[in-house]
């Protein structure tokens, strides 16, 4: 049987004007900028319109990735439509594709199958320009921090502590480690610099956490891009930048709106890194998406101990949200891998490899519900190929947690597929009351945040901070920036920094590497592990298999 590909799927979609779309969600036309008859930027001006309350608040997170791959977002989605077709009054809240993946190894990230966001092109390619205008205004500031050296240096800034780096949006490793400034004193002093993707950069960290145009400034005028002789920091606020920069990103701010392929309302806004940065939508999306419905999804990025760690410790600490229920997403095939089957054995039932890879659902499961103490439930994302037998035992383990099990068929049957998870999200939400608490308090050190994080969270054992991390970890505490949650890089394919150690690892330890302060977005970043924040394409990148039509129709997005 031959299956329609994701861009097939999307574009026999017959989607809604956005209008429409706009209506179901309970927003009113004067809030709506249309870009185009599929896309609308929302006005942030509806956030201070009286209505009513909030509504239930759902995280979709993950297993440790694998290959074999989980269908997070996928999930996400299909759980949306699932709630609309119940009945219930729902949107959803997800993150905008970086064109690194789209161009890479990954693919787009608009959901899979019959769950999926559309316009699939244009959400994986340049959408609304958000991510055009955040790399504008990080390449902005680079721009005026090195002409402010070129024209006399008044703030006395020492060009090796530089910490800002330009950006793109692109897998590019050519640009990891460059020298500019170079061809005499007019075309500006001879540095070592280097770039980030865009989804890495500081810019898109703050364009998420902010709340409005006035936090917007504010965070980043405390951003730091250097550092003076005397080890002073040197902000955006001192190059006086900020201004230029919040106006290359007003627009972007206002958070999109896009539809599910059944119509679900889906704000789709912001896509740092999880792997890197907080791995988050904007709080502003989803402080909209909670106020236009009684239920919104959302989703972290990556498996629970980046993405869902990073939501709960700090998306929600900052917001003040907190997550009325958690659905940890699996697949028999991921697990088995976990279990250190090859992936071309999967289809094969295989239940020893299967009991070795469960522990890693289990601890995620369990950091979930004993350690952030909030409801959950595992949706088991089914492939044919999985066996009763594999499907039981997953069921009889998370039960001994005291957690439910529920199969989504989203990926084939979209929201009809996801009704099972959806009533049992409804039921998790009315029947089953949260105690919602951090995994660390914020008047701990920097290094015993990070020790709670790779203890409580990963299983590890302890730290090691290697000298040049504790000098940083010795400037920022005299900078006063020990207060802050902390924000750690490292490998998405672990537990561990190690992406070898595949599983639920237990007796490892930790290495901190570096650690700096992103004083805008207002977290300590903790670099581990081999985390590199310019990505490169693969041997066989999958933009050698994209291309158009003389119709303008586009192939082999994904």
């Amino acid at each position: 049987m031959a299956y329609l590909t994701d861009i097939e799927i999307a574009q026999q979609c017959k989607m809604r004007p956005i209008g429409e779309i706009a209506q179901k969600a309970h927003v009113d036309e004067k809030y709506v900028e249309q870009y185009g008859r599929y896309k609308a930027k929302i006005d942030p001006a509806l956030l201070n319109e009286p209505g009513k309350k909030d509504g239930k608040l759902i995280l979709v997170t993950a297993i440790t990735p694998t290959s074999a791959g989980e269908g997070k977002t996928t999930t996400t989605i299909g759980l949306a439509d699932g709630l609309s077709r119940i009945g219930k009054d729902v949107t959803v809240a997800l993150r905008e594709p970086s064109l690194g993946p789209v161009f890479g190894v990954k693919g787009g990230a608009a959901g899979g199958g019959y769950a999926q966001v559309v316009p699939m092109e244009d959400i994986n390619l340049h959408f609304t320009g958000d991510f055009h205008a955040i790399g504008a205004a990080n390449n902005l500031l680079a721009a005026m921090l090195d002409n402010h050296i070129q024209q006399g240096n008044a703030l006395g800034i020492d060009v090796r502590k530089v910490t800002w780096k330009r950006c793109v949006d692109m897998n590019d490793r050519q640009l990891r480690f460059i020298v500019d400034g170079m061809g005499g004193r007019t075309n500006g002093v001879p540095r070592e610099d280097g770039f980030d993707i865009t989804v890495a950069s500081e810019i898109m960290a703050v364009f998420c956490l902010a709340s409005s145009i006035a936090d917007l400034k504010a965070r980043l005028s405390r951003i730091i891009v250097g550092y003076t002789f005397d080890d002073k920091p040197v902000t955006a606020g001192d190059l006086k930048a900020v201004g230029a920069m919040t106006a290359l990103l007003k627009d972007a701010l206002k958070p999109n709106l896009v539809q599910t392929l059944e119509g679900t309302p889906a704000f789709v806004h912001g896509g740092p890194f999880a792997n890197i940065a907080h791995g988050c939508n904007s709080v502003m999306a989803t402080r909209m998406a909670l106020k236009m419905g009684d239920y919104t999804v959302t989703e972290a990025g990556f498996g629970a101990d980046l993405g869902a760690e990073k939501f709960l410790d700090i998306k929600c600490r900052m917001a003040g949200l907190t997550p009325d229920a958690v659905v940890i997403v699996a697949t028999v095939r991921a697990l088995k891998m976990h279990g250190g089957l090859d992936k071309k054995q999967l289809a094969n039932e295989d239940l020893t490899a299967l009991e070795k890879g469960i522990p890693n659902l289990l601890r995620h499961v369990s950091n979930i519900k004993n350690v952030y103490k909030l409801p959950a439930v595992v949706a088991v994302n089914r492939f044919p190929t999985d066996t009763d037998a594999e499907i039981d035992f997953i069921i009889a383990k998370c039960r001994a947690l005291g957690v439910n099990t529920v199969l989504s068929t989203v990926w084939a049957d979209g929201g009809k597929g996801g009704e099972a998870l959806a009533r049992e999200v409804v039921r998790l939400c009315e029947e089953e009351k949260g105690d919602f608490t951090f995994s660390y308090a914020l008047d701990g050190s920097i290094e015993e945040k990070i020790e709670a994080i790779v203890k409580k969270i990963y299983g590890g054992s302890g730290i090691n901070v290697l000298p040049a991390a504790k000098k940083q970890i010795a400037q920022l505490d005299a900078l006063g920036f020990s207060g802050l949650p902390v924000c750690i890089a490292k490998t998405q394919y672990s537990f561990s920094d190690d992406p070898t150690l595949l599983g639920a690892p237990e007796n490892f330890t930790v290495t901190v590497k570096n650690v700096k302060v992103s004083a805008g977005a207002g977290f300590i970043v903790v670099l581990t592990g081999d985390i590199l924040t310019m990505p490169g394409l693969p041997k066989s990148p999958a933009a050698e298999r994209i291309d158009v039509d003389d119709d303008g129709r586009i192939t082999g997005l994904f």
